[in-house]
């Protein structure tokens, strides 16, 4: 990823009013090990590039954090934390996951194992594409800092390919058809 793609990103983000006041509502949260990723950033960015409103098609602002704590019990307290500090329609929208608990769920729901995680953007590298293993966060001397395993080429490109680092997932075509229902610009490379 090169520093020019990161800076360029952070410009894109922060001229979205509904990115910046999650990131900005998240950071005085002080959740541990905390990103924004996925569809918000991703998403954002192709917005920006095809020139519709930095809004445009995002269902939702994922945040990930990581708490050692696996119970859901403590998620949960997080989870109503965050809730209680935005308003709607962001309250509806913005949700947060304990990355130390993903490995309890995900075969189960997605039918795929899952190793436990060491740390919230060991995640990103888990993602069903490269595209959308981006992970940002608004740093306390409000810089963008962001975490792209993969580099940022597939999300400027508007590339959707499947992560080199795992099988087909098994939620690929219905995230890549979604994807182009919205975006028709985007490519799917197999």
């Amino acid at each position: 990823m090169t520093l020019a793609r990161a800076d360029e990103l952070a410009d894109i983000l922060r001229a979205s009013p509904d990115v910046m006041h999650v990131l900005t509502t998240v950071r005085a949260l002080r959740l541990p090990d905390w990103r924004l990723f996925s569809g918000a950033v991703y998403q954002t960015v192709w917005n920006h590039q095809t020139g519709r409103p930095p809004a445009y098609g995002l269902k939702d602002f994922d945040i990930g954090f990581f708490d050692p704590d696996t119970s859901w019990d403590a998620e949960d307290v997080f989870i109503k934390r965050v809730a209680a500090a935005f308003d709607e329609p962001f309250r509806s929208t913005v949700e947060v996951r304990n990355q130390a608990r993903v490995h309890l769920w995900f075969e189960d729901r997605f039918g795929e194992p899952y190793a436990a995680l060491r740390g919230t953007d060991e995640a990103l590298g888990r993602f069903v594409c490269p595209a959308f293993a981006v992970g940002v966060r608004l740093e306390d001397d409000d810089t963008i800092s962001v975490a792209a395993p993969f580099g940022l080429d597939d999300v400027f490109d508007m590339v959707l390919r499947p992560n080199p680092n795992r099988p087909e997932a098994g939620g690929w075509a219905r995230a890549t058809t979604s994807a182009q229902g919205r975006w028709p610009e985007c490519r799917v490379i197999t």
